[in-house]
């Protein structure tokens, strides 16, 4: 991985730059910064950087420096980014289609339709990301922190989201079908209009009633003891 140095302006006759100058020869130069056209790598340091429509299918990025990077419309199918730092990113329409996100940050990203299916999240950071219309089916996110995320019509078909935190997240009209709770914390999670066809909330903390009679099921969803199946389910619009 190549590095560049920052550019130093010193005035020849200016004696504090002719003493820094010296006492950084004298360090063993000056410290290491990672540029945009680092070659990718795990623990590339990309923070900003402007990487659209890059092809970087099986690509090792673990522990990736990423934050704020536009990586928009990029391909990153199985590509390896457990550890890495997306805090802020910009991945609209990109591809992580069995991509290893586990224990990845992607606070405040900005991931609308972004493909995501079959991919782990496991103890993923997902806190106040944009993941509106994403596609998460069959995507493990176990234990991971979805925290005031916003999946508005997300595609979460067989998702897993065992031990998950979903506290005050937005799945107004997502796709939950099929999709697991076990331990799951739904506290003030938005359901609805959520399709929840056969999906297994039987483990889910925090759900309550008015939460369900919002969403939209069937009589193959399993809900936890002392809930009851909504009057209203099946919904008219999934009729």
């Amino acid at each position: 991985m190549t590095s560049s140095m920052p550019c130093l302006r010193v005035r020849s006759g200016d004696a504090a730059g002719r003493i820094f100058v010296l006492l950084l020869a004298l360090s063993g130069g000056a410290p290491a910064y990672a540029t945009c056209t680092d070659s990718p790598a795990a623990g590339v340091d990309w923070v900003e950087c402007e990487k659209r429509r890059l092809v970087l299918r099986g690509a090792d990025l673990k522990n990736a420096r990423l934050a704020g990077a536009d990586m928009g419309r990029s391909d990153l199918v199985k590509a390896h980014l457990d550890g890495a730092d997306l805090t802020r990113a910009s991945l609209d329409h990109a591809r992580f289609a069995e991509a290893d996100l586990s224990g990845a940050k992607l606070i405040q990203v900005n991931a609308y339709r972004v493909n995501f299916s079959k991919a782990k999240l496991i103890g993923a950071d997902l806190s106040k990301g944009e993941f509106a219309r994403a596609n998460l089916s069959h995507a493990d996110l176990s234990r991971a922190n979805l925290d005031r995320a916003e999946l508005h019509r997300a595609i979460l078909q067989e998702a897993n989201f065992s031990g998950a935190n979903m506290t005050g997240a937005d799945f107004g009209r997502a796709d939950l079908s099929k999709a697991t709770f076990a331990g799951a914390t739904l506290t003030q999670t938005d359901l609805t209009l959520a399709r929840l066809d056969a999906a297994d909330l039987s483990g889910a903390l925090g759900l309550t009633q008015p939460q369900l009679d919002r969403a939209c099921g069937d009589a193959a969803t399993r809900l936890p003891k002392g809930l009851a199946r909504p009057l209203g389910w099946p919904c008219r619009s999934q009729e």
